[in-house]
């Protein structure tokens, strides 16, 4: 499928808050046409209040139905997609460890963290144009190389984990048709989920463009932050 002229379309997910919006607004002041997919469809109306060329869907990435009726939309008004942003996530768990985990919080941390992002890519798969960029917004909390020991935040780090040997995965399938897939830790951001404390949001919405922007010929199949490769 080929690129179309000028700025290509973007889907976001869960991109009604944080990061996910973050990405959204700088996609969209580069001309973009973006989609934001959120579960909550006023609250995306509310986020996309005065932003161009945005166009908000109803997105839920543990169903199926919802996440069929996103990639049928961009068939039909726009016919493949330049950018996907694999963003939605739910439960940094600070508050459990692994052998007292609730499990129901587990579960659901790896339904939308892990098979959300799965599902939504192997939905738009025919959708992606030649050269396309799936990005997974992962986490340093997923990484062996960088846990500390420490049993916080089991549900999450796992789903993240996982998350990074999906994007391996997808990187391996979709290499020949050009797609580059990448993971990027924005690292901790001021957000609602990353809490007070962190760096500015512009720093973590920096870390992920940086896999929009890569090259024809850039890297597939990394886990990178600020556009440096850390540790699986």
């Amino acid at each position: 499928m080929d690129a179309p002229q000028g700025p290509g379309l973007a889907v976001v997910t869960g991109a009604n808050r944080g990061l996910g919006l973050g990405v959204l607004r700088r996609l969209a002041e580069r001309g973009h046409p973006v989609v934001l997919g959120a579960r909550d469809v006023e609250k995306g109306r509310e986020a996309a209040e005065g932003l161009g060329n945005v166009h908000v869907h109803e997105l839920d990435v543990t169903r199926q139905d919802s996440v069929d009726g996103l990639a049928a939309w961009v068939r039909e008004h726009h016919g493949g997609l330049e950018i996907l942003v694999n963003n939605a996530a739910v439960h940094y768990d600070t508050f459990q460890t692994a052998i007292g985990a609730d499990l129901a919080i587990a579960e659901e941390a790896l339904a939308v963290n892990t098979l959300g992002a799965w599902r939504t890519t192997v939905a738009c798969q025919d959708l992606l144009r030649r050269g396309a960029r799936v990005v997974n917004v992962s986490s340093g909390s997923g990484s062996f190389g960088e846990t500390d020991g420490a049993g916080g935040t089991p549900a999450y780090a796992v789903s993240k984990a996982a998350l990074d040997m999906l994007t391996v995965k997808l990187a391996a399938d979709l290499r020949r048709r050009g797609v580059l897939v990448n993971a990027v830790c924005p690292g901790w951001v001021a957000t609602d989920m990353g809490g007070p404390g962190g760096r500015p949001l512009d720093e973590g919405v920096d870390s992920i463009l940086w896999a929009v922007d890569l090259p024809p010929d850039g890297p597939t199949g990394t886990f990178t932050r600020d556009g440096r490769p850390i540790p699986w």
